[in-house]
């Protein structure tokens, strides 16, 4: 698709630039030297004192980090900013903090690509998204706060691009390019967080940014010719009433026919689009899929696809201000995500650090066309080692079986469950429509005729502290129904934590299919993928006993009914450098 070109000159000027603006702070060439950035040592020094820091879920060295930040891959070298407070783990002025990888697993910090410097990014360099301008050259808009609080999306660039680790990066000395006036109304507060951006039929750029008009939440639409003057649509490309501010909106195609990513600019008749918004009021990642008319620059979300709490989640558990990419390398959509604590602040404090990042999810479209469909990248296999098999069981009711010859503090357990006697189903009673209320009121201790069945995970020696990831199924009106949970509710002695259960329906079909669960566990998170990532639940859990060596992982059936589980296979995971 053609492009516009006029920015190619308005980049070089900038480049060439540097020694003029230099002394006026226009450009970021290093991070500030108060600041260790590369604190890999000092985490392996203590590492014995950090029982619930990860071992291959991205997370910084100390302090506190959150939303991912222009993920992408540029000559080879994969590249993750993300929000970064370098006083503390505790929310402050955040800066654009960077780190490299060849293989998304393990990871070398970089200097800060953007930090404050400017009276338009003063009070923190918020999120913001990557877009590959003409020449493949990386450009990020991003969501700067100023002296009086005001939020304004700004352009930064590469200073060499011949640089495959994009080390030093140049402000341009127009921003802010987008701000809010007395003219366009808008709210400076609720302003923030540019997506990637997409060449429409006309050659112009558009870009959406989230906001809010008292209750409805919106999308802003704005288009450019050169990437720098950008003018606001009159209306925006999808707004929803009492859905409160939209953070973090993520807007990107998706084959309806192949399960391959697309470039951002992609449209056709076998493609569909996703609009994803992070909900500020409740904390929840929700997506629509629904039609994106390039002509009108309108997207309209399928029937039944809606950006309330009822809708859609990427997650159902601890994930929040999502990104995706299109990683051009091997032709698919990898999604990015924040996976906040649970423990007090008073704990994050003392540990040093706070926030982790999900495991890279590859997306595709189901089947179905009614829902995204996700699994951890394929990448994540190589750390396994020591695998162990469980042969063909049943399980009967009431038992709890260990699987045992693995770390289970740190592992990758795939296993699959079938079921018989369906028609011995508990009912399931027509205003249970809350999974997550479900799974609260029905927990792991809680005997049904099928279910709960699945794992037991983080577990101590005893069982006072355990995690359970489980299935139930019901008898519906036309069909049985499948419950995913992640009851965390004993999931450790120490009751200063945030212990919610989590759940979901699962759209599968036991009649003609089983049920099958992938639980990736790393220390303090939990992170599960029900009918092959069909219905995805994260958890953050904090024990006391189940540290470590002191961890274990049982296979469990609290039903009345027998249980088959035609494979279990479970993985120690090795280490991977994550900063």
């Amino acid at each position: 698709m053609a492009r516009p070109s006029s920015l190619l000159h308005l980049l070089a000027r900038v480049a060439l630039a540097v020694s003029v603006f230099l002394g006026h702070g226009v450009l970021h060439v290093r991070g500030s030297r108060r600041v260790n950035w590369n604190l890999q040592n000092t985490v392996e020094s203590t590492s014995v004192l950090q029982p619930y820091r990860t071992s291959y879920h991205f997370q910084p060295s100390l302090s506190g980090f959150s939303d991912p930040n222009g993920p992408m891959i540029y000559k080879g070298i994969y590249h993750l900013f993300y929000q970064y407070n370098p006083q503390g783990p505790v929310p402050g002025h955040k800066v654009w903090a960077h780190s490299t990888s060849t293989d998304l697993v393990n990871w070398t910090p970089q200097v800060p690509a953007i930090v404050r410097s400017q009276v338009y990014d003063i009070n923190g360099c918020w999120s913001g998204s990557v877009t590959f301008l003409p020449g493949h050259r990386p450009a990020i808009l991003y969501t700067g706060v100023n002296l009086q609080h005001q939020q304004g999306q700004n352009l930064a660039v590469p200073k060499n691009l011949s640089d495959p680790y994009l080390i030093e990066w140049v402000k341009s000395p127009l921003n802010p390019l987008m701000a809010s006036t007395a003219a366009n109304g808008i709210n400076a507060s609720s302003f923030r967080d540019p997506t990637t951006a997409w060449v429409g039929r006309d050659g112009r750029w558009r870009v959406i940014i989230g906001s809010k008009r008292d209750r409805m939440g919106m999308a802003l639409l704005y288009r450019s010719k050169d990437f720098v003057h950008w003018t606001q649509a009159q209306r925006p490309l999808h707004s929803a009433e009492n859905t409160g501010m939209w953070e973090c909106p993520d807007f990107f195609p998706i084959s309806a026919q192949v399960p391959v990513g697309l470039d951002t600019s992609s449209n056709g008749p076998n493609v569909k689009h996703v609009l994803k918004v992070s909900l500020d009021d409740t904390k929840h990642d929700h997506y629509t899929i629904g039609t994106y008319n390039s002509s009108t620059d309108k997207y309209v979300p399928d029937e039944g696809s809606v950006e309330s709490d009822s809708g859609l989640r990427y997650d159902y558990g601890k994930f929040y201000a999502s990104k995706t990419f299109f990683d051009s390398k091997n032709n698919r959509r990898i999604l990015w995500a924040w996976i906040n604590e649970s423990s007090s602040v008073d704990d994050d404090i003392k540990k040093g650090w706070s926030g982790v990042q999900a495991i890279p999810r590859t997306l595709w479209l189901d089947k179905s066309g009614k829902q995204l469909v996700q699994w951890p990248i394929v990448e994540i296999e190589k750390p396994r080692t020591n695998q162990v098999d469980l042969p063909n069981k049943l399980i009967k009711g009431g038992t709890v079986l260990e699987v045992s010859g693995i770390t289970a503090a740190q592992a990758d357990v795939v296993v699959s469950f079938k079921v018989k006697e369906l028609e011995r189903a508990d009912s399931l009673d027509p205003t249970w429509t809350d999974p997550q209320m479900l799974c609260s009121r029905k927990g792991a201790l809680v005997k049904g005729s099928l279910g709960p069945f699945g794992l037991l995970v983080m577990a101590s020696k005893g069982l006072q502290e355990y995690t359970a990831v489980f299935f139930r199924i019901f008898k519906g009106q036309n069909k049985y129904v499948v419950l995913m949970c992640s009851d965390q509710s004993r999931s450790s002695l120490n009751h200063s934590n945030d212990k919610t259960t989590y759940g979901a329906f699962l759209d599968v079909d036991p009649l003609q299919e089983k049920l099958s669960l992938r639980t990736l566990i790393d220390h303090s998170i939990v992170e599960s993928f029900g009918g092959g990532g069909k219905s995805c639940i994260t958890a953050r859990v904090y024990p006391l006993l189940a540290v470590e060596d002191g961890t274990h992982l049982h296979i469990f059936n609290n039903g009345n009914q027998s249980v088959g589980v035609p494979k279990l296979s479970a993985w120690s995971m090795k280490k991977a450098r994550i900063n």
